[in-house]
């Protein structure tokens, strides 16, 4: 365990709290942070506000400064002991020169209303989880793009494209908000699902409430969501779907690296598989685009899906490099 989560006694000390907070924020960026790692951060952030708020400032300026950014390698042997010693110290002088600066201080009023954004995205294929400070995480998927900011009073997600799910712990006196095309869903302590395509955005709820609406004021109204139920966007008509928990978990397999189809179009079962990179996967033939398919299977599973196709469809499987071709 290191020193940072080894801390048991709330610390007062300034200068003391903004070097365990800073190792907090080496620890998460710059090593494999675990759902252990979460749970010792958050007892810590809850031992004492002082915690909490050195946390979140130092961790806006650092952000601002954009120092992590240029510190991501690709891991080599050996590269995570060099970062390491690299960035903890780096962090930790950033937040000596704030407290003798008076900028941040643990129980003082000074607060920065950053509004820098950071940008996270995944390739074809990847999966990253960003754990917040306030023990939030947001789920990227497959070929996602996001960026946040953040003020004293809100914090934004922008969805550029891709599919995400947010775990917020809701705080009243600092609104979460995404945006995501020309609308806004604002969270009201929640677990949510949104999903960005051409001419398409999704948005399930698996528990609480989150609002609706869109920010230029086109909706009358907001439509508020509940546990339980979807919203669908497509060709400016909004729909609502109640989904039942087995559709929910249906939809949110690829956190657990796997995609599950339920008498799902083959052509709609392609698509999907091709957004996860590898070979791509072609249905030639409109007439066996809407056979129903189901199983489970690794977002990487192509083969395996292909072998069902051919010995339980019977359809004609040709392989052309990375493409491969389904017809009768």
């Amino acid at each position: 365990m290191s020193q940072a989560g080894s801390q048991r006694a709330p610390s007062t000390d300034t200068e003391q709290v903004m070097a365990i907070a800073g190792n907090w924020i080496a620890r998460r960026d710059h090593s494999d942070w675990s759902a252990r790692d979460q749970a010792e951060l958050d007892a810590w952030l809850t031992e004492s506000p002082s915690h909490q708020i050195a946390f979140l400032r130092l961790d806006d300026v650092w952000q601002r400064a954009n120092r992590l950014k240029a510190l991501q390698h690709p891991r080599r042997s050996g590269l995570a002991v060099v970062q390491q010693w690299i960035v903890r110290p780096l962090v930790m002088r950033i937040a000596a020169v704030l407290v003798v600066a008076g900028l941040v201080t643990a129980g003082g009023s000074h607060y920065f209303a950053v509004s820098d954004e950071t940008t996270y995205a995944t390739s074809a294929g990847e999966h990253k989880i960003v754990a917040l400070g306030d023990g939030s995480k947001v789920e990227l998927n497959t070929n996602t793009l996001i960026r946040m900011s953040r003020t004293d009073k809100q914090r934004v997600v922008r969805l550029v494209r891709g599919e995400v799910f947010f775990q917020i712990r809701h705080d009243p006196s600092r609104s979460f908000v995404v945006l995501a095309g020309d609308h806004r869903i604002t969270d009201i302590g929640t677990e949510f699902l949104v999903r960005s395509e051409p001419n398409r955005l999704e948005v399930a709820l698996v528990e609480g409430r989150a609002q609706f609406d869109a920010p230029d004021g086109r909706m009358q109204s907001p439509i508020l969501l509940t546990s339980g139920v979807a919203l669908v966007v497509s060709n400016n008509l909004i729909t609502t779907i109640k989904k039942a928990p087995v559709e929910q978990a249906h939809e949110l397999a690829w956190r657990r690296g796997m995609l599950v189809f339920d008498k799902e179009p083959l052509g709609q079962v392609a698509e999907e598989f091709n957004r996860y990179g590898g070979k791509k996967i072609v249905v030639t033939e409109a007439s066996i685009a809407k056979i129903p398919v189901s199983g489970t299977f690794p977002t990487n599973g192509v083969d395996g899906f292909v072998e069902l196709a051919k010995a339980m469809l019977g359809l004609k499987v040709e392989q052309r490099g990375q493409r491969v071709e389904l017809s009768r």
